[in-house]
């Protein structure tokens, strides 16, 4: 079992390094955006993201997953009829609504809240979403061919294409917000190209009756269980366009992603996991593999979350050489919500880990049902939250949809899948994160780094007191 954990741990690594090589370029954004746009310049980009997000749901229309699943097992059709299938419905559907976004770009730019001013941005948005969908199949091949390397660098190449592009356009050229999404439209456009050869390996004009009813069978449901999760995680952004301004996204949008430190780790093992558990269901202690990799996904998410809980308002006063912050001061006033996010995230990994037994039992149809809840509970819950609570009701909002979706996922992966996971550990472990919020808020004013310090020490070191972890395993573990 060690060695099963010890080869998902080595994919999540590899994966990871061009995660967190990925999302820290990303997080370079803040600073120069933060720095160089007023809050709301920054805010009209948040909210197209935002939209983008959504509508990404729409371009792919759950097809990667049906690829995944179905690829994995050839239950129907050969090898190239599983790649061509859903590459090809997705480049159709892509192409598509790609041309109704570009073409009428005044009626989405009003739909989108976005001034005509930029109207533009919304052309380079269409041309964004269509290269992102059509790559999400030949990567997804790369992770299905256990090809972490190759992953890597594409992913890489595109971040840095992307931040490259930025530096020049925003920093040196000092041009406006609309060079943001140009900038995406490149790195994309070269990920397309770097992504040709799994295409021309794999492609062939065929069609099979039986392997297209059972990807629809499986993917369709992803299609609400997407947009609602995607809601989930952008919808507030809007919300608080409408009930606040575009300053207050700004800030409340560079805060957010503030929260990128805990989803890079949530992203690493979500890369690694879905072919992890996939291969290894059909082992016979599969069930007790995977209640231990929850367990330990947790606790690195607990060290993680206490460490930036207590320093987050150090690491964002960092200064830079042209004597601005990591985080430029005007969005400081949004630091609180930080802790917050954060937690949300930790819930959305538990989530993913849940994912297994709705994925291999084939129960992709209660997705909708789970994600759409727990989005109808966010859109609730901002519009109460905001108008008292201002962007930290946007935050609480965030965290409560994420407790939702962890709490209707373990209800039904539980019935169909039942693994018996170490649940005194996983409470101990969201006990000393919440002790550690709660600890954040009354020190902070005070701002006494020798007390943050001891304060995570002494929460962390309780991961081993109460023996969540045990040393000598992770002595074993790293041999």
């Amino acid at each position: 079992m060690l060695d099963k954990i010890k080869s998902l741990s080595k994919d999540t690594l590899i994966y990871g390094t061009s995660t967190i090589l990925g999302r820290f370029l990303n997080f370079l954004f803040v600073p120069i955006y933060t720095n160089l746009f007023l809050p709301g310049e920054f805010g009209v980009v948040a909210n197209v993201y935002a939209y983008i997000a959504i509508l990404n749901v729409f371009f792919t229309i759950g097809l990667e997953s049906g690829y995944f699943k179905f690829a994995s097992t050839l239950e129907a059709g050969t090898e190239k009829e599983n790649f061509s299938h859903p590459y090809l419905g997705i480049f159709l559907n892509a192409f598509v609504l790609s041309s109704l976004l570009f073409f009428f770009s005044k009626d989405f730019s009003a739909l989108f809240q976005v001034s005509l001013k930029y109207e533009c941005v919304i052309k380079y948005t269409a041309l964004i979403l269509f290269f992102d969908a059509i790559t999400v199949v030949p990567f997804a091949y790369l992770r299905l061919k256990h090809r972490p390397y190759r992953f890597a660098a594409i992913r890489l190449a595109n971040i840095a294409v992307n931040f490259l592009s930025n530096v020049l356009f925003i920093v040196v050229l000092r041009k406006g917000i609309e060079y943001v999404f140009i900038s995406n439209v490149i790195a994309s456009g070269i990920t397309v190209i770097l992504l040709l050869s799994p295409v021309i390996k794999n492609f062939c004009i065929t069609f099979n009756k039986k392997l297209a009813g059972e990807l629809l069978r499986f993917s369709l449901p992803y299609i609400p269980a997407g947009i609602s999760s995607n809601i989930i995680q952008v919808i507030n952004r809007p919300i608080l366009t409408a009930l606040t301004n575009d300053e207050t996204v700004g800030i409340f949008q560079a805060n957010y992603r503030l929260g990128i430190f805990m989803m890079l780790f949530v992203s690493m093992f979500e890369f690694a996991w879905r072919p992890f558990f996939l291969q290894n269901a059909k082992e016979p202690d599969a069930k007790r593999i995977f209640s231990k990799v929850m367990t330990a996904f947790l606790s690195v998410s607990a060290v993680i979350f206490i460490f930036l809980t207590f320093f987050i308002d150090d690491i964002v006063a960092i200064p830079l050489p042209n004597r601005g912050h990591l985080v430029g001061k005007a969005y400081w006033a949004g630091l609180s919500i930080v802790p917050i996010i954060l937690l949300a995230y930790v819930f959305y990994g538990m989530y993913i880990n849940l994912m297994a037994g709705i994925y291999i039992e084939k129960k992709t149809k209660y997705l909708p049902y789970i994600t759409g809840a727990a989005a109808l509970i966010n859109v609730i819950a901002n519009f109460s939250l905001i108008p008292s609570f201002g962007m930290t009701g946007a935050a609480v909002a965030t965290l409560l949809s994420y407790i939702a979706m962890f709490g209707g996922i373990y209800t039904a992966s539980q019935k169909f899948y039942k693994i018996d996971y170490e649940y005194s550990k996983i409470v101990i472990l969201i006990i000393l994160m919440v002790i550690s919020y709660a600890a954040y808020l009354i020190i902070r004013p005070y701002d006494l780094l020798y007390v943050k310090i001891l304060f995570f020490i002494a929460l962390t070191g309780s991961i081993f007191i109460f023996k969540i972890i045990n040393p000598k395993t992770i002595r074993r573990f790293t041999k």
